[in-house]
């Protein structure tokens, strides 16, 4: 069940202590998209992402890898000015290996962030990365993050009685 538990947890990425990430040595942050970076919905980058991944670029390599299809990261990309990965297939470890091989970066200077603790969380924490959780921007999922969640919220039910983890107990 270790392998589910996030490093660190926060309601958002705009509440992220990112000097501690750099101060921690990390030098690339690992975006998730839907519902992290902005709602299904969204076909465009929201204005306050846009803004904080505009001010982490200076500090930061900044990458989406995203489950999705290239289509649905390509308007984030471009907006952004940044790389991804698409059809990651998390919780498999092929999306963070080619970013890691790509851009010649150590494990440790790696960070995924993410809504979800069955693909984002547990890819990250089987490559051995830095791996923060945030609560999920909107309602609305993908169908098969449906299942997903459900998995998720009987994986927090284990974590909640066991005192190891609890949704919206936010901690660095």
């Amino acid at each position: 069940m270790g392998l589910f538990k996030p490093k660190m947890y926060k309601k958002d990425i705009y509440n992220i202590n990112y000097k501690l990430l750099k101060e921690s040595g990390i030098k690339c942050l690992v975006f998730d998209l839907d519902n992290t970076l902005g709602l299904i919905s969204n076909k465009r980058c929201p204005d306050e992402t846009r803004d904080l991944i505009k001010k982490l670029k200076k500090d930061f390599f900044i990458v989406i890898c995203s489950n999705n299809n290239t289509k649905r990261l390509k308007p984030y990309m471009e907006e952004l000015e940044i790389d991804g990965v698409s059809w990651s297939m998390k919780p498999s470890i092929k999306g963070l290996i080619k970013i890691r091989n790509k851009y010649k970066l150590k494990k440790k200077e790696m960070c995924i962030i993410g809504d979800q603790i069955v693909t984002d969380i547990l890819a990250g924490n089987r490559f051995k990365i830095m791996s923060i959780l945030v609560d999920p921007m909107g309602e609305k999922d993908l169908k098969i993050t449906a299942l997903n969640r459900v998995i998720e919220n009987y994986i927090i039910k284990k974590y909640n009685k066991r005192g190891i983890f609890e949704r919206g107990k936010y901690y660095e």
